[in-house]
């Protein structure tokens, strides 16, 4: 008897241990039917066992935000002359003075030209070329032709003939001159442009190339602003 009591509690553990044991397998039979799921560790006095999830215990991961776009804030490039480029934060590139745009605008404390201006500009760069009639360059020259192919460098497109030139433009008078206006003389069949101080750049007739002339010498006609 003694030896049949002491087997007892042995006896006890083994049934236990099976009961925790068929526990288990149901459990995980219940979870694979329902599908994947997690598992959690159960501590007991026979051991530790991982007991999967119960169908509707399982949660799915929630996904990770998406990061939010960053706006870029706005930066103007500048050019100060002789001294380099910076790159200003927090203002647009159109809010820069043309005179610190990179490559644009007139230099630093140098006012930008007027098309008129570099008209004449264009037009004095051809001092000593050869007249020829119905030429409009770029080597040689009637009048009206210099005088269309000046205001074609400067970005303006004007009549191309010395009637067609005094018919356009705004009129002004010889007192309000200013360099780049178109002067026609000869009752509409000559044209130059005035460089200022009394002088007129023009190209004149065969044998005579591109030159200047004082306005006082020739039958002024008109002038015309563009």
């Amino acid at each position: 008897m003694a030896k049949h009591r002491l087997e007892q509690p042995n006896r006890g553990s083994k049934v236990a241990k099976k009961a925790v044991i068929a526990g288990s397998i149901t459990l995980g039979s219940l979870a694979a039917a329902a599908g994947p799921a997690l598992a959690a560790p159960v501590h007991t006095p026979l051991g530790t066992f991982e007991i999967p999830a119960l169908p509707g215990e399982q949660k799915a991961p929630e996904a990770a935000p998406a990061p939010k776009p960053v706006a870029k804030s706005p930066a103007a490039t500048v050019e100060i002359p002789n001294v380099g480029q910076f790159t200003i934060p927090g203002i647009g590139q159109n809010q820069i003075p043309d005179q610190f745009r990179p490559h644009g605008g007139a230099p630093l404390g140098q006012p930008q030209l007027t098309a008129g201006e570099k008209a004449v500009k264009a037009a004095e760069s051809k001092i000593g070329s050869p007249y020829s009639y119905g030429s409009a360059g770029p080597n040689a020259f009637d009048c009206s032709g210099l005088v269309y192919w000046s205001y074609k460098q400067a970005g303006k497109t004007i009549p191309r003939d010395s009637y067609g030139q005094l018919g356009g433009g705004r009129p002004v008078s010889y007192n309000e001159a200013k360099p780049g206006d178109v002067m026609i003389f000869n009752g509409g069949g000559h044209a130059g442009i005035y460089a200022g101080n009394g002088q007129f750049v023009h190209s004149s007739t065969y044998g005579t190339p591109v030159k200047r002339d004082a306005v006082k010498e020739w039958q002024l006609t008109g002038i015309r602003r563009y």
